[in-house]
C-alpha cells in the first residue's frame, strides 16, 4: 500500500491518499482542501497516476479536515465515509467556521456509511480496519493497515502530542485511555500518519511522547 501526503488550508490538514500500485484503487483520507488551486493538486495526483478513488474516508469532522467533502463527492461520486458519532459535528461546519472566525459558507453534510469498530475499508487487495478512539472527538477513527504497518491517526495521535480535548463533544481520559487501549499496543515499528505534522511511530510514541 502507498501512501501519499498533502498538507492543506490555513490549518495545516494532511490529507491521504493511500493506493494500490497493482489494481490503482484508492482512498482519500481527510480532504482538506480549501480551494481551486487545492483542488487541482489532487485531480493532478489521480489523473497522473491513473488511480480509481473507491473510498472518502474522514477521520473525524472538525471543518478543517472536511473543506474538500463536497468537492470530491461531487467530482468523483463518492460517499462520506465515517464514524456516526461525528453527525452532530457534520451538521454544524458553519458554526465551527464562525468559532475559527472563517468568513465563508460551508454547507452541512451526512455521514453516507457508517463506520465503527472492527470494520474494514479494502483498496486492492489489502484490508484497512477501523478502530474507534474516542475523545478528540466522540466518532474519531484511526485508519490501521497492518499488512503494510501504518496507521492514519488523524487528529488522536501526533509525534509526540495528542490531539485537543478541549472541543465539542472531546474528553482528555478517554482520548488518552483509548490511545494505550487501542494504539499502543500495535507494533513498535508501526509508521503513524496524523492529521497534522510529520509521521512518527508507535514505538517513538511510547517512549517519548509526555502524554502517553
Amino acid at each position: 500500500m502507498k501512501v501519499s501526503r498533502f498538507t492543506f488550508n490555513m490549518f495545516g490538514v494532511n490529507t491521504y491518499i493511500l493506493w494500490d500500485d497493482i489494481s490503482r484503487d484508492a482512498i482519500i483520507v481527510d480532504p482538506g482542501m480549501i480551494d481551486d488551486k487545492e483542488c487541482k493538486i489532487i485531480d493532478d495526483f489521480i489523473k497522473n497516476n491513473k488511480l480509481r478513488l473507491k473510498h472518502l474516508v474522514n477521520t473525524h469532522m472538525h471543518i478543517d479536515h472536511s473543506f474538500g467533502i463536497g468537492y470530491m463527492m461531487q467530482n468523483y461520486d463518492l460517499k462520506l465515509e465515517c464514524n456516526i458519532a461525528d453527525q452532530f459535528l457534520a451538521e454544524r461546519l458553519m458554526q465551527q467556521a464562525k468559532m475559527f472566525g472563517l468568513p465563508m459558507l460551508i454547507n452541512e453534510l451526512q455521514i453516507n456509511v457508517e463506520l465503527n469498530e472492527g470494520d474494514c475499508v479494502t483498496v486492492g487487495g489489502e484490508k484497512l480496519l477501523i478502530l474507534h478512539v474516542p475523545g478528540h472527538s466522540p466518532g474519531s477513527i484511526v485508519i490501521y493497515a497492518p499488512d503494510s504497518s501504518f496507521i492514519i491517526s488523524g487528529d488522536v495521535l501526533f509525534n509526540s502530542s495528542i490531539g485537543r480535548s478541549d472541543l465539542p463533544g472531546g474528553n482528555y481520559r478517554q482520548l488518552v485511555g483509548a490511545i494505550k487501549e487501542k494504539l499502543m499496543i500495535l507494533p513498535d515499528d508501526t509508521v503513524v500518519y496524523p492529521g497534522h505534522g510529520m509521521e512518527t511511530t508507535i514505538g517513538n510514541e511510547k517512549r517519548n511522547n509526555p502524554y502517553i
